[in-house]
């Protein structure tokens, strides 16, 4: 990388430098890159900082729905109305695409600050997280049962902590345009209380039990007939879990699709308790793979 920075501030001496490059065979070369390597060459000269801002080059890196993304993202709603689509669609018009992109990238809030979703900088692929607080669960108004406790290792620094419960059931759903491809869908969850301790992180294991008994299932189902399920025994106390439920496909980023999904553990032969529910994500799938499923934070 030295030697193309050198090169390209060279002038003089009859030699042809890198800045010397047209703007548009320099934005040929940008199309092929992701956003934060085109960041990364805007640096070398004005020639790549002029191509590197330009609608064509970050146009290509937006979701083909980039306009319904940024009306969702203004008026804090996963679902718009037509009229504010029309309108959203014509701001976008106006913007320079890498600005729109710059936005998309920030941590949009929908619902009331309940859900997230924001682009993916390296791929740009659409990322939501769904906290716990927009989460239905059984037994959550008794303070016997759950309790909504702080906690900053979540996004949204609340988490639900079961104490115990007989019936264990966490439902949730989302509706939202996605673009198209194909989005898995994680639980993030954590066997034990984690707290702080003079500074180090520690975790409480008095509540936990009931989770080698029986598994637990993983439900999901969208709104154009695509189901998967998973089920397992939770164990690895201390550690902050994204357990993977399944995956769905989108195929029109311009209809928004209902997800649904569920965590469940119903059988009432034995209690089961000590568990955080932080919150449900969805992320594409080419993103899922890179990252592990198991946090230890």
């Amino acid at each position: 990388m030295g030697t193309v920075v050198s090169s390209a501030r060279r002038g003089g001496g009859g030699e042809t430098a890198l800045g010397d490059l047209p703007e548009s065979c320099v934005a040929e070369v940008l199309l092929r890159l992701d956003p934060p390597e085109i960041c990364r060459m805007a640096r070398l000269s004005r020639t790549f900082r002029g191509a590197a801002s330009g609608d064509g080059v970050w146009q290509a890196k937006l979701p083909r729905n980039y306009a319904r993304l940024l009306a969702a993202a203004a008026s804090g709603t996963g679902g718009i109305e037509e009229g504010r689509h029309a309108a959203s669609a014509l701001e976008a018009e106006t913007i320079p695409k890498k600005e729109v992109y710059a936005r998309l990238c920030r941590r949009n809030r929908l619902d009331g600050g309940t859900k997230e979703f924001w682009l993916d900088k390296g791929g740009g692929g659409v990322c939501m997280s769904i906290s716990s607080r927009a989460l239905s669960i059984t037994g959550i108004d008794d303070r016997r049962y759950w309790n909504f406790i702080p906690n900053d290792e979540s996004r949204f620094h609340t988490v639900a902590y079961l104490s115990q419960i007989w019936w264990f059931e966490v439902r949730g759903e989302v509706e939202f345009c996605f673009p198209e491809g194909t989005y898995s869908l994680f639980f993030r969850i954590h066997l034990g209380r984690p707290s702080k301790r003079l500074g180090r992180r520690v975790y409480n294991s008095e509540h936990i039990h009931g989770w080698d008994i029986k598994p637990v299932r993983f439900q999901l189902s969208t709104s154009d007939g695509q189901h998967a399920q998973s089920k397992c025994y939770l164990t690895d106390p201390g550690v902050w879990i994204n357990h993977h439920v399944g995956d769905f496909v989108v195929k029109n980023s311009d209809e928004p699709v209902n997800v649904q999904f569920a965590m469940v553990q119903i059988d009432c032969t034995h209690t089961k308790g000590g568990l955080c529910v932080d919150s449900v994500a969805i992320k594409p799938q080419y993103l899922a793979k890179k990252k592990a499923s198991r946090v230890y934070a």
